[in-house]
């Protein structure tokens, strides 16, 4: 995510890794919602056909919406600190010859993601309840209006608390996430460059953010799951990570763990693109204004 090397080094500014990803959320909101809807369902048989014609029947086009407002803030709070902690101790760990190994970037990512975590939980919550209301029975609907309305329910009805449901999960998906997917797409980029692709080409970050969501869908499917469902809970039904995936297990068997990684991957990989490209696109612009105003030594 870096200028050519004969170009002076030029700090972007940390909130474009959320700006980007805003950008990406957009487009893919609909597979996300899709992602939680099939997460959310307890048992096997459930396909991705009857599950879009089931949103669709219920709620038409705005359904596939629903919660936006939400995955919004939670992109603007949770992809802000995550990218923006990534690029800070990155750059504190670039050796001398400007080089960042890949150890130091798999442990920027973890450190991002979670303190990225932390920071997007709330809106996390609101976005996942928000996102699965519709398939509840009409009388177990929260029917939260937007992210004010569902955060300050939250807080009224459950207590600050309840800002930090699931927070154990989280951030140990954001470090998974953000290690597997930011990380890894620095490292893939890398390689591809060596193998003589242009780093400032969209094909090369197609590419490069391609291979990070299929590894990054892989590894955190199963927390995502068991997070998903903490989130969703009315009943504290889980005591804590450990005891949801150890129950799913159990209950359904150890594919429950890879529930919804079809609509994951179609969701995770085409918003990785996008907020890649996105991100790319942003620092490009920004680092290209920087030059044609540097004054001249």
């Amino acid at each position: 995510m870096s200028a050519k090397a004969a170009k002076p080094r030029i700090e972007t500014p940390f909130y474009f890794g959320g700006l980007a990803s805003c950008s990406g959320v957009f487009f893919t909101h609909p597979l996300d919602l899709l992602k939680v809807r099939m997460q959310t369902v307890k048992g096997t048989g459930t396909s991705i056909g009857s599950v879009v014609g089931q949103i669709a029947k219920q709620q038409g086009i705005s359904g596939f919406y629903k919660g936006l407002s939400a995955a919004l803030l939670r992109q603007a709070t949770y992809s802000t600190v995550r990218f923006g902690v990534y690029e800070a101790v990155r750059e504190k760990l670039r050796r001398p010859d400007g080089t960042v190994s890949n150890a130091s970037g798999l442990l920027a990512g973890m450190l991002g993601g979670a303190i990225g975590g932390v920071f997007g939980n709330p809106a996390d919550v609101a976005n996942v309840r928000m996102q699965n209301d519709g398939s509840l029975p009409a009388d177990q609907r929260r029917n939260y209006k937007n992210i004010v309305n569902a955060l300050t329910r939250m807080a009224r009805e459950e207590g600050i608390s309840s800002f930090f449901t699931g927070l154990g999960p989280n951030v140990i998906r954001g470090m998974i996430m953000t290690l597997s997917q930011v990380a890894t797409y620095d490292i893939f980029k890398d390689k591809l460059v060596e193998l003589g692709m242009d780093g400032d080409k969209v094909i090369t970050h197609f590419c490069s953010s391609m291979l990070s969501a299929f590894v990054a869908t892989t590894a955190t499917n199963p927390i995502d799951v068991a997070k998903t469902r903490i989130m969703n809970s009315k009943t504290k039904e889980y005591k804590g990570l450990v005891d949801a995936l150890l129950t799913m297990v159990r209950k359904e068997g150890a594919s429950s763990l890879l529930k919804g990684w079809v609509p994951s991957f179609f969701r995770l990989g085409p918003h990785t693109v996008l907020v890649f490209i996105f991100l790319e696109q942003y620092k490009s612009l920004y680092i290209n204004y920087k030059l044609r105003n540097m004054q001249p030594a």
